[in-house]
């Protein structure tokens, strides 16, 4: 039977877009996938990560959504939606491109059961599903979906860095590159942002309001 393992990376930073991967492989891959090394992609070095990848992408079938900061905040600030069904809804695109006979998913709610019974209930083709937390590190096949999506944000990390000439580090406001990039530069690069990020919103308010004052 063939399995596809989902995974996401992206999902909180204040700057990108968070990518969302899907992998597909046959039952008796999994020996090969742990040869390699698979394991959730927190738990390897950026080198490793990045061999390990190019690796996988010699032999298996992936699919990749990349999902801008304006989509997300289209979604965010939309009345009907969260990011959680925008993600899940990009998960139903990379199942029905796959086709797989089940598919193992890394889930982003809290509510695994209420997410899963959201995706199944739309897939035009009905197939199990298993949706659980930590399912990157349960699954080896999970683990090989959550290295493609972190290598490739990675690079589309680099990809904005190198356009806006800044190293601003990872794009979490845990890092201090991040926290004066965006300090310094939310009105020049807009659209490397999420404006419904409470950092951003706190700052552009904050600056908007000290303009309106200044009149």
């Amino acid at each position: 039977m063939k399995i596809c393992g989902i995974d996401e990376a992206g999902r909180g930073p204040v700057i990108g877009p968070l990518v969302i991967c899907g992998v597909l492989i046959n039952e008796k891959q999994e020996s090969t996938l742990k040869k390699l090394g698979v394991k959730d992609s927190k738990l390897l070095t950026p080198k490793q990560r990045e061999q390990i990848a190019a690796e996988l992408k010699k032999f298996m079938k992936f699919k990749i959504e990349i999902v801008s900061p304006q989509e997300i905040d289209e979604c965010i600030m939309g009345e009907t939606s969260n990011l959680n069904w925008l993600e899940a809804d990009k998960t139903i695109k990379i199942i029905e491109a796959l086709k797989p006979g089940k598919a193992i998913i890394d889930c982003p709610s809290p509510i695994c059961k209420k997410y899963t019974e959201y995706i199944h209930e739309r897939l035009e083709k009905k197939i199990p599903l298993k949706g659980e937390h930590k399912a990157d590190v349960k699954y080896l096949v999970v683990g090989a979906a959550s290295i493609i999506a972190k290598t490739t944000r990675d690079a589309e990390i680099e990809k904005i860095k190198s356009k806006v000439g800044v190293d601003f580090g990872s794009g979490y406001m845990a890092d201090e590159r991040t926290k004066m990039f965006l300090e310094r530069y939310w009105n020049k690069y807009p659209e490397v942002f999420r404006h419904s990020w409470a950092p951003f919103k706190k700052l552009a308010g904050l600056k908007t309001q000290k303009k309106l004052g200044e009149f």
